[in-house]
């Protein structure tokens, strides 16, 4: 019997959707995946943009509801799959910093990555949407300090949206190297979830290479 919670993953290994496969994995969520060649600007094509109009990645389908942007594809998934143990329940005191680091990445961390590689002037902090980038980095360091997670002992679905966050951003010189930063994407990278997600990546990127 299927089940009724199957995902679609519409995903490019070199994309955002690297981690929504990771969290999938960590879920042990039932899932396809629908391969969208960015090189190739598939998520420009007419069929996805009907999926979704801004045509980017990561994009699932669940049943008949299509659910875009990251941090409301993470709240989403983590809570279709309760029994994961990867969100705190309504209920439980950690749910309001749970929402809180999520909502964190979106609405300051990435913005100011962006502004920062885009090399633009974000303005003064008072009318910014995120203050200063040494604001936000020195609030997001302050908590991986606090460790091991980002809600301390608990693993949560806010590890693998930040852990699939830094990696990019470490690779790219945007955010340094600290040892906080580095101990906590070793922990986080060294889950089984993310080696089987790796394995899937790299089977789709052979195939894509050895393809006329």
């Amino acid at each position: 019997m299927s089940d009724s919670r199957e995902v679609t993953l519409y995903h490019w290994p070199h994309s955002r959707s690297a981690g929504t496969l990771v969290l999938l994995e960590e879920l042990g969520a039932p899932y396809k995946l629908e391969i969208i060649d960015i090189t190739k600007g598939v998520q420009r094509e007419p069929t996805f943009l009907a999926i979704n109009p801004m045509g980017k990645l990561p994009t699932i389908r669940v049943g008949a509801a299509v659910v875009t942007e990251q941090v409301a594809i993470y709240t989403y998934l983590a809570d279709l799959f309760p029994e994961a143990g990867l969100a705190p329940a309504l209920s439980d005191p950690l749910r309001g910093p749970y929402l809180r680091w999520l909502v964190f990445y979106a609405a300051c961390f990435e913005p100011a990555m962006g502004d920062i590689a885009g090399k633009r002037d974000p303005g003064p902090a008072m009318s910014s949407p995120y203050g200063s980038a040494d604001a936000v980095l020195g609030t997001l360091l302050g908590q991986l300090r606090q460790g091991p997670y980002m809600l301390g002992e608990r693993f949560t679905a806010v590890d693998v949206l930040w852990g699939s966050a830094l990696g990019f951003m470490t690779a790219f010189k945007l955010v340094p190297e600290a040892p906080e930063v580095m101990a906590y994407l070793a922990r986080v990278g060294g889950r089984p979830a993310s080696a089987r997600a790796d394995a899937v990546n790299a089977k789709i990127m052979a195939g894509t290479s050895g393809a006329a």
